[in-house]
């Protein structure tokens, strides 16, 4: 519900500030008085397109503040949440519009873009006029609005649809698939055939390189470390040094000492050349190779590295390339009895959604008999029970939604043809057609105030009263703010504001004051008179008023 709206320099408005309640808001004043800036200033809060500069003349900026109750189970608040947003029991909206156009707008002291905004206010405040393109006069919402009539669960409708597509998807992906493999059905069975002869592993070229490095360096210095070690053993090396170990030994009892240094280092020695010699001996071991190894080694090396290059991959992925050209070599020799599996698939898929699109067609079709024998009942009340409402349901684009299209038709007279609301009603009737349907539509959006802009413009004595009549039954349930120049609306009203323009100096300003109840009877006294206010006038005010 909205609880309060402050204005502050926005086109003719300099201060202004309401307090509004439950049950019927009437606004009543000349025309011309400022009306409509109460409706575009709220617009400009909510989100809404609307005049591009809204700033008062010779004011910095702007500023509208709009306050709001939410219920517990208020739609506003999951709109709040998804956006990060604190949500409380009360939402404060502002909006501020700089002279220089640029325009701020903040959700409980957070700042947030207009999308936001908007998103909030089909959730917070619904208005319907004659130039209503947002409500009940557009006809892509008609559908939805039978829907909340009919009270419809679309889920399992939606859950059908997009069973439905994916299946028409995974098919037509499967279709393209085969036949893109199939084009190449040749040279899948012949590379995965090569590829399945060589199956190279992981790694393998990484390993054959080394092994074949190594087995080229082994030719080339395996005779120098035989030699090396040749020169180590007893006819080298290690042959002297024992020589020359005997020797010592024999002549170190008569050197008095003087040779056991020698002696100790030799003996190191000798072990340290043994130690030389095992080394050598094991490195001939290793560097012993067939030579038919090294030829296969590089042939399998090289034959992996040309498949590689082939077929532009590296080496060590050829095993995953080999997975994924099996892979589609299969998709064709299984293509048939997949296909089929799919195309069973579809076939069932449609067939769910078309029982639950049946199910939705025959709700909707029940539903609109109900809505038509509902709008008949309203508008004999309103001076039109010649007229005939009739909701439409005709075959549509399928969708989530279902197949079908619904529009809202009218017939002003017998034997006239129908046609849409907005093109066959005149100014008078359209308001009427809107007031009804809106009353047969009633509890479809819970939690938002209702506005109607001059709704009844066009009608007078019994059928003002009646629209009056409904405009209070609305009310009863919801929150409900209307513009009228209808004495016997305004004085449904259980608050009543009076709109004035004054002139001060060189400025023109618009003011609005809550009426008590002796200001209500001199205000729908005005609007009966006209300038001159006489008894009379007043006495039928307050009839009207005591009604």
């Amino acid at each position: 519900m909205l609880r309060s709206l402050e204005i502050r320099d926005v086109l003719i408005i300099d201060r202004l500030a309401m307090e509004l309640g439950p049950g019927l808001n009437v606004l009543t004043g000349e025309t011309g008085a400022g009306k409509s800036i109460l409706l575009d200033a709220l617009g400009f809060v909510l989100g809404w397109r609307g005049r591009a500069e809204l700033v008062r003349q010779g004011a910095a900026q702007g500023e509208v503040t709009a306050v709001f109750d939410l219920d517990p189970g208020h739609a506003a608040r999951a709109v709040l949440s998804e956006a990060g947003i604190g949500v409380e029991d009360e939402l404060i909206l502002r909006r501020v519009n700089s002279s220089d156009g640029r325009k701020t707008a903040w959700v409980n002291d957070r700042r947030v873009s207009g999308e936001v905004l908007r998103d909030l206010s089909d959730h917070l405040v619904e208005l319907h006029g004659q130039h209503d393109d947002r409500g009940l006069l557009n006809p892509r919402g008609h559908r939805a609005l039978l829907d909340s009539f009919a009270g419809l669960d679309l889920g399992p409708l939606r859950q059908a649809w997009t069973a439905q597509r994916q299946a028409r998807a995974a098919l037509t992906e499967a279709e393209t698939t085969l036949a893109r493999a199939g084009a190449e059905e040749d040279f899948l069975r012949h590379a995965v055939k090569e590829l399945n002869k060589l199956n190279p592993l992981p790694g393998e070229e990484a390993t054959l390189d080394a092994r074949r490095r190594l087995m080229q360096a082994a030719g080339r210095i395996r005779d120098d470390v035989v030699r090396a070690h040749s020169s180590l053993s007893d006819d080298g090396a290690e042959g002297r040094m024992r020589d020359a170990l005997r020797w010592l030994e024999g002549a170190t009892d008569r050197a008095e000492g003087r040779l056991d240094g020698a002696l100790s280092a030799l003996n190191r020695a000798l072990i340290e050349l043994g130690e030389a010699q095992a080394g050598v001996e094991g490195a001939i071991t290793a560097l012993e190779f067939d030579p038919a190894d090294l030829e296969a080694a590089e042939e399998r090396l090289f034959a992996i590295r040309a498949l590689a290059r082939k077929h532009g991959v590296a080496p060590d992925d050829l095993g995953g390339f080999a997975d994924t050209l099996r892979d589609r070599l299969q998709a064709i020799d299984g293509g048939a009895a997949g296909m089929a599996r799919l195309a069973m698939a579809v076939t069932e898929a449609e067939a769910v959604f078309a029982a639950e699109a049946a199910r939705v067609t025959g709700a909707r079709s029940e539903a609109a008999t109900r809505l038509d024998a509902a709008m008949a009942a309203e508008l004999a009340p309103l001076k039109m029970e010649r007229a005939v409402f009739l909701t439409e349901i005709t075959p549509g684009e399928p969708g989530p939604e279902g197949v079908d299209a619904v529009t809202y038709t009218v017939a002003t007279n017998p034997g006239a043809p129908a046609g849409a609301l907005n093109r066959i009603a005149s100014g008078g009737e359209l308001s009427r057609f809107l007031l009804a349907l809106k009353v047969c539509l009633t509890g479809d959006s819970p939690g938002l105030t209702l506005i109607f802009d001059e709704i009844d413009r066009g009608v007078g004595g019994a059928t003002a009263d009646a629209v009056g009549r409904r405009l209070q039954a609305l009310a009863s349930g919801a929150q409900v703010l209307v513009v009228t120049h209808s004495p016997q609306v305004a004085a449904f009203g259980a608050q009543h504001w009076r709109v004035e323009k004054r002139v001060t100096g060189d400025q023109t300003l618009s003011t609005v004051t809550a009426l008590g109840d002796d200001e209500r009877v001199e205000e729908i006294a005005r609007m009966l008179a006209g300038d001159t206010v006489t008894e009379a006038a007043r006495a039928a005010a307050r009839a009207l008023l005591q009604a």
